[in-house]
C-alpha cells in the first residue's frame, strides 16, 4: 500500500482562507462580550422638586459607576422615570402604567411615605420588589410586605437615641411637636414609650398642620411658653421646622433654661436651610444616621456637586444630603440583585387576569420576583453610607450621630444600640462625660433643668393641714371674720421654706389651709394628699409621712424626718421591788444549766480524786456531801479540799474560769437593777396587749390606724387622741377607766411627747418601719428631683439645726426619748460556749481516768475462773478503794502506807490491799485475809512469813466472812 505525498496535500490547502477565519473568530468574540441583557426597572420621583432631581443624578451616576467597575456584568438596568408629582394618586399611578405597560422588574422610590404605602400594595400583588431609599414612616413594614426593601431607616430607631439623651440629662418631663400627617404621628407613639421606659412624662402633645399660619404656630408656641416643660422633641420636615423655631426665637423659647431636640428629618436636611433659619436654631440638639467620612465619599461629593451643576445649571448652593447618598447605594443594590438573580425572562404571568380585569387587576405576577427577592435580601456590600445589610428587608444602621448647632452643626457624640452614648465611635470611651460640651440655647454652658416655673401662670397652691395638737409641726391660724389664713407656722413649713430658697430659681407659691371655717379638718391625710392627684393642690406641706398607697397617687420627695412607728407606754419607779430581785440577772434556762453543771463537776472530780486523796474517802453520805460542797464552794473560792489528780487540777481550773465570768457577770447585771436602771416600762410587748384586751391610742387621721389593724387589735379598742395632752390624759385615767395602756406614733410625735411629760413614758419595741416625712408633689413633678436636692444640702448644713432649736429646744434637757427598753436578764445563749469548754474538758477527762482504770485491771475482767456477775462485783470494788500505789500513800522509805476506812474493812471482807498491789501479784492471786498484817498467797508459804499457812483459792474465800481489824494494815512495799 502506498501512502499519499504528505508534501503535496499540505502544499494544496488554501492559505487566502487563513485572514477571512482570524477576522471571523475576532467578530465573533467581539460580538459576544458586547452582548449585554437590558433589565426594565422603574423608576418614581418627583422630578421637578429638588430632592428628587439630587436623587435622580446620584442615581445616574450610580448605574454609571456600577457598570464601569462591572463592565463584565450581563445584565444592564435599564430605568423607567415616572413623575410622582409630589402627590399620592400621581405616584400610584405612575406605579401602575410601569407594571401594566413596561413590566418592569423592580420599582425604585417614590420619595415620600404617604406614595409608598400603595405601591407596596401593588408590588406584594405583582410580586414586584419596591425598594426604597427616602421612605420612614414606621408603618411601612417588611413584615407584612415581604416585597417591600426599605432602603433608609426607620424613624422609630432613633427613639432610642433621643431617649438617651434625654436620660443622661436627667429631665422628667419632654413635649413632642409634630407635624399633622402620616409622617409626623407615625412615630410618636413608639417615642412615647420609649420616653416612659425612661421615666419621662409626656405632659402635652403639640400637633401642627403642615398648612398652618404663622398666627397659628405662635399660638401654639405661646401655650407651650405658659407651661413647665421646657424639653422639646420636633418631628417634622424643614418646610414646617423652620417656621417653628423661627416662631419660637421671637417668643422667647429660645432662651437659656429650653432644650430643642430634632429628629433626622430636619438634622439630614441642616444644610439646606437659610442662614436665618440657622441663626434662630442656635443650641437645638440634631438626630441622625452616622455616615462615615470616607475618602470615597469626599470624591463622590466633588464629582455628584459638578454633574449636578451641569444638568442644573438653574439651581444655585444645593447641597447633597443624606437621601441621595441612599438612592445611590439602593441602586447598587439593585444592580447587583438583578445580576446575581440571573434574569434570562421578563414576561409576567396572566394565567389568572380575566378579560374584564380593571388595571389594578391586569397586571399579572412577575416571574422573576422570587429570585430577585432573593438576591435582594442577602446583599451585603460596602456603600457611601456604610455597611449596607439587609435585616427582613430594613436597611440597618450602625449608629447615630448627635450634633449641636452653634454657628453650623458640630458633633458632640454617638449613639449605639450596644454602647449608648458615646464622644467617640472607635474606642470604648470612659470619660465621665457622655456627650461633649454642648452650647444651649441662650449661648448656655451649663446643663438646662429642663422646666421652669413660668412668670404669667398663677402661683402654686401648696396645701398645708389644719388639725387640732401637735402645732410645733404645722400650724394654721385662721381670722374668724375673714375665714382667712393669717399665719401658717411650724417646723415643717420652716424646712419648706428654707428648701425653696435653697432652689436655683425662684419659686412663688400660696398656701391652702385643708380645713373647715371653724378650724377643724377637712379630712385624713390620705384625703389631703389625695387632693394634689385631682389638681386641687400642686403640693402638700406637713407632718405627711412617705408610705407605699400614698405613693401610687402622687410623688414624695426625700424625706426630712426620722422614720419610723413605735409604741410608747408608762413607765414605773423600778425601785419597788419584791423579794425575788435576786433571780432576774439571769434567766431560768441559765439557772438550770449552772446548777446542773455544779452537779456535774462535783461528781467529775470525786470520780478522779477519791481513789488518791483522803478528802474525797469515807462514808457515802461523806463523799456525796463533800463532792457537792466541794463544786458548789468554788462560786465564792472557798473550798478546802485539796486537788490531787492532774486531770482533776485541768477539770477545777477550766471550772473556775466558768464560774469567775459567771459570778461577775451575775454580779453587775444585779448592780444595774438594783441602782442603774430606776425606770421601767409598764408593758413591753405587743402581744401582751392584744392578750390583756387593752386599749391603745392613735393619732387621728393618722395611717397607724391600719398597722394597729393589721397587728390584730380589736378596733373598738382603739382610741383616738388629737395632742399630747390628750394623750397624756388617756395615760393617766388608765385602760380600764377608759384610757389607754399603750400608743402608737411616729417617733417625731414620739419625741415630743417624752420630751413635753419628761420620765413618764418611754418608747419601746417593736419599731415599724416607714420613711419619715417629706413634701407632696404631683405624679412625675419636676421640681421633686431639685426640691429632694435641697432637702439634702439643707439636712447637711447647720439650717437643719436652727430649725430644730427653734422648735423642739425646750424639750432638749428631758433624757432622750429614742432609748428602747429591753430586757436585760443573762441568758444561756450569752454563755453556752463557756459551758462547752467546761463540759467537754471534763468529760475527756473521765475518758482518759476510765481508760486507764481499765487497762490496768483488765486482768480481773478476763480473769475466766469467775463468773461474769463476781468479777464485775469485784472490779466495782476497786473501783472505791484506795489506789497504794499513788504517791499519796508512800512513805519515804519508798513503802505502801494503807489505812483502811470502813468501806474498805468491813467484816467479812477479803480483797486486795490497793489494785496495783493486785495487779501486781494476779498470778498468785495475792488478797490480805486472816491475820492482822498476815500476807498469804493461794499456793505456797509467803517470803515475809514462813510461819504463814496456806491460804485457800480466792474464790473460796472471797466467800468466807473474816473479821478484820479496822486499822491500818502495813505491807512492804514489794512481796
Amino acid at each position: 500500500m502506498r501512502l499519499n505525498n504528505p508534501t503535496k496535500s499540505f502544499s494544496s490547502f488554501p492559505f487566502f482562507l487563513i485572514p477571512l477565519m482570524i477576522l471571523f473568530f475576532l467578530t465573533n468574540t467581539a460580538t459576544s462580550k458586547n452582548t449585554t441583557i437590558p433589565v426594565n426597572v422603574g423608576l418614581v420621583l418627583d422630578i421637578n422638586g429638588e430632592d428628587g432631581k439630587i436623587a435622580l443624578s446620584c442615581i445616574n451616576m450610580s448605574l454609571s459607576d456600577f457598570y464601569n467597575s462591572n463592565s463584565h456584568y450581563k445584565t444592564r438596568l435599564l430605568l423607567n422615570t415616572r413623575d410622582s408629582k409630589g402627590d399620592v394618586v400621581a405616584a400610584a399611578a405612575a406605579a401602575l402604567d410601569l407594571l401594566n405597560n413596561v413590566q418592569v422588574q423592580a420599582i425604585l422610590g417614590p420619595e415620600k411615605s404617604m406614595q409608598t404605602n400603595f405601591i407596596i400594595q401593588l408590588g406584594n400583588k405583582s410580586q414586584v420588589p419596591i425598594l426604597s431609599f427616602s421612605a420612614t414612616s414606621p408603618s411601612l413594614t417588611s413584615i407584612r410586605s415581604p416585597y417591600f426593601f426599605r432602603g433608609s431607616l426607620n424613624d422609630s430607631s432613633q427613639a432610642g437615641a433621643i431617649t438617651a439623651i434625654i436620660k443622661a440629662f436627667g429631665w422628667r418631663e419632654a413635649v413632642p411637636i409634630y407635624v399633622d400627617n402620616q409622617y409626623g404621628e407615625e412615630m410618636i407613639p413608639s417615642l412615647t414609650d420609649a420616653l416612659q421606659a425612661i421615666d419621662t412624662r409626656v405632659p402635652y402633645r403639640s400637633v401642627i398642620s403642615p398648612l398652618a399660619t404663622d398666627d397659628q404656630i405662635e399660638k401654639e408656641l405661646y401655650k407651650l411658653f405658659t407651661m413647665q416643660t421646657r424639653v422639646f422633641i420636633l418631628h417634622m420636615l424643614p418646610s414646617l421646622g423652620s417656621r417653628i423655631f423661627e416662631k419660637a426665637n421671637e417668643i422667647g423659647l429660645m432662651n437659656k433654661g429650653c432644650v430643642w431636640i430634632m429628629t433626622d428629618g430636619m438634622t439630614n436636611l441642616l444644610r439646606t436651610l437659610e442662614p436665618s433659619v440657622i441663626d434662630s436654631m442656635q443650641g437645638v440638639i440634631g438626630v441622625g444616621p452616622h455616615v462615615p467620612k470616607t475618602k470615597a465619599l469626599e470624591n463622590f461629593r466633588v464629582r455628584w456637586k459638578r454633574n449636578f451643576l451641569q444638568e442644573n445649571p438653574s439651581i444655585v448652593d444645593v447641597e447633597l444630603n443624606i437621601f441621595g447618598l441612599l438612592a445611590y447605594d439602593a441602586t447598587r443594590a439593585l444592580a447587583e440583585a438583578v445580576e446575581k438573580a440571573g434574569i434570562t425572562s421578563f414576561g409576567f404571568d396572566k394565567t389568572n387576569v380575566s378579560r374584564n380585569a380593571t388595571d389594578l387587576e391586569a397586571f399579572g405576577i412577575s416571574q422573576n420576583g422570587p429570585k430577585l427577592l432573593q438576591a435582594l435580601s442577602s446583599a451585603r456590600f460596602k456603600g457611601l453610607t456604610g455597611d449596607y445589610i439587609f435585616v427582613d428587608g430594613q436597611l440597618q444602621s450602625s449608629a447615630f450621630e448627635i450634633i449641636n448647632v452653634n454657628n453650623g452643626a458640630r458633633g458632640v457624640g454617638f449613639w449605639t444600640p450596644e454602647k449608648g452614648l458615646t464622644q467617640k465611635l472607635s474606642s470604648n470611651s470612659t470619660t465621665k462625660s457622655k456627650l461633649k460640651p454642648i452650647i444651649w440655647p441662650g449661648d448656655s454652658t451649663s446643663d438646662p433643668k429642663g422646666w421652669e416655673v413660668p412668670t404669667n401662670e398663677k402661683k402654686l397652691r401648696i396645701g398645708v393641714p389644719v388639725k387640732k395638737g401637735f402645732s410645733d409641726f404645722v400650724n394654721v391660724t385662721i381670722d374668724p371674720k375673714t375665714q382667712e389664713p393669717t399665719s401658717v407656722t411650724g417646723y415643717c413649713v420652716d424646712v419648706f421654706k428654707a428648701v425653696i430658697q435653697e432652689l436655683p430659681y425662684a419659686v412663688a407659691y400660696d398656701f391652702v389651709p385643708y380645713g373647715q371655717p371653724d378650724g377643724s379638718s377637712s379630712g385624713s391625710y390620705n384625703d389631703l394628699v389625695y387632693q394634689v392627684f385631682l389638681g386641687e393642690f400642686d403640693a402638700v406641706v406637713g407632718d405627711i409621712t412617705i408610705v407605699f398607697n400614698r405613693s401610687n397617687y402622687v410623688d414624695f420627695t426625700l424625706p426630712y424626718t426620722e422614720s419610723g412607728v413605735s409604741m410608747i407606754v408608762p413607765i414605773k419607779d423600778s425601785k419597788k421591788r419584791n423579794a425575788w430581785v435576786f433571780l432576774q440577772p439571769l434567766t431560768w434556762d441559765l439557772w438550770v444549766t449552772c446548777f446542773c453543771f455544779f452537779i456535774f463537776i462535783g461528781f467529775v472530780v470525786w470520780v478522779l480524786e477519791h481513789r488518791v486523796n483522803e478528802d474525797f474517802r469515807g462514808p457515802a453520805g461523806q463523799q456525796v456531801g463533800t463532792s457537792f460542797w466541794f463544786s458548789f464552794s468554788t462560786m465564792v473560792f472557798s473550798q478546802r479540799e485539796r486537788v490531787i489528780s492532774n486531770l482533776a487540777r485541768i477539770v477545777v481550773i477550766v471550772w473556775c474560769f466558768v464560774v469567775l465570768i459567771l459570778t461577775q457577770s451575775y454580779t453587775a447585771s444585779l448592780t444595774s437593777l438594783l441602782t442603774v436602771q430606776q425606770l421601767q416600762p409598764t408593758i413591753t410587748d405587743v402581744k401582751m396587749l392584744i392578750k390583756r384586751g387593752d386599749n391603745v391610742g392613735y393619732q387621728k387621721g393618722s395611717f397607724v390606724l391600719g398597722i394597729l389593724k393589721q397587728l390584730g387589735f380589736d378596733e373598738r379598742k382603739l382610741v383616738v387622741y388629737n395632742s399630747p395632752e390628750d394623750c397624756h390624759e388617756l395615760f393617766q385615767k388608765g385602760s380600764v377607766n377608759g384610757g389607754i395602756a399603750a400608743a402608737f406614733d411616729e417617733i417625731p410625735y414620739m419625741k415630743l411627747l417624752i420630751g413635753q411629760y419628761c420620765s413618764k413614758y418611754a418608747m419601746i419595741e417593736p419599731k415599724f418601719k416607714t420613711a419619715g416625712f417629706g413634701f407632696v408633689f404631683p405624679l412625675h413633678s419636676p421640681l421633686v428631683h431639685d426640691v429632694s436636692k435641697a432637702i439634702l444640702n439643707v439636712t447637711e448644713g447647720d439650717k437643719m439645726k436652727e430649725i430644730e432649736d427653734a422648735w423642739f429646744k425646750k424639750h432638749s434637757s428631758c433624757p432622750d426619748a429614742s432609748t428602747v427598753v429591753s430586757s436585760r436578764s443573762l441568758g444561756l445563749n450569752s454563755f453556752w460556749g463557756l459551758f462547752l469548754i467546761a463540759g467537754v474538758a471534763a468529760i475527756l477527762a473521765l475518758i482518759i481516768f476510765m481508760a486507764v482504770f481499765i487497762h490496768q485491771h483488765w486482768n480481773v475482767l478476763k480473769n475466766s475462773e469467775s463468773s461474769f456477775l463476781s468479777r464485775i462485783r469485784f472490779f466495782l470494788k476497786i473501783f472505791v478503794s484506795r489506789d497504794l500505789s499513788a504517791h499519796i500513800f508512800k512513805d519515804k522509805g519508798g513503802m505502801q502506807v494503807h489505812s483502811m476506812d470502813a468501806t474498805e474493812a468491813s467484816p467479812g471482807s477479803c480483797y486486795p490491799a490497793s489494785p496495783s498491789s493486785y495487779s501486781q501479784h494476779a498470778d498468785s492471786h495475792f488478797c490480805f485475809c486472816g491475820e492482822q498484817g498476815t500476807p498469804r498467797t493461794e499456793y505456797g508459804n509467803s517470803n515475809h512469813n514462813p510461819n504463814s499457812q496456806a491460804q485457800a483459792p480466792l474464790e473460796i474465800v472471797s466467800a468466807v466472812e473474816l473479821t478484820i481489824p479496822d486499822q491500818e494494815i502495813a505491807t512492804p512495799s514489794s512481796s
